[in-house]
């Protein structure tokens, strides 16, 4: 039996069109990588993504603050109601095999955090940066555009088969 991989992306809930483009794209690579996209199933990066992997024939699940698996975006396959608020942010680490993190704000710097206390690798296109930090090696893989985001990201699904 081939193990499923899931993605994760993560990003601003409000953003601007040029951040909307570069996450359905996301979306679209997540998909074409035979990964499960799972997102917090909101507005902004993560209904983009959603988006693109659902128009790249990919799935999309949606791991919702509240406590309806139906108050998610249009594009979610399935929602899954946490009633946890933020604190749903440790789910999506958890679950996820590799994140991408496009722009975002604290929301998204605390899945970061989560994750590569995880030992979850993180791309990050357009948002925080992090710094060796105590001897650590930094888990945040720096990409300057979409392609770059493909490119890294078929590199560690194929290691963590």
């Amino acid at each position: 039996m081939v193990q499923q991989k899931y993605v994760g992306v993560i990003g601003a809930a409000e953003c601007g069109v040029d951040v909307v483009a570069l996450a359905e794209e996301v979306g679209k690579v997540v998909a074409k990588s035979g990964s499960v996209l799972v997102c917090g199933g909101r507005s902004g990066v993560m209904e983009a993504a959603a988006k693109g992997a659902r128009d790249a024939g990919g799935i999309a699940i949606g791991i919702l603050p509240g406590d309806d698996p139906r108050s998610g975006n249009s594009y979610i396959n399935f929602g899954i109601a946490t009633g946890m608020g933020d604190a749903r942010n440790v789910i999506i680490a958890r679950t996820c095999d590799v994140l991408v993190a496009v722009t975002g704000s604290y929301g998204t710097l605390s899945e970061i955090g989560l994750a590569m206390k995880m030992g979850k690798p993180v791309i990050g296109l357009k948002t925080w940066r992090c710094i060796d930090y105590c001897g650590q090696p930094a888990a945040l893989h720096a990409a300057e555009d979409v392609a770059d985001v493909e490119e890294i990201l078929n590199k560690l699904l194929n290691n963590n088969e």
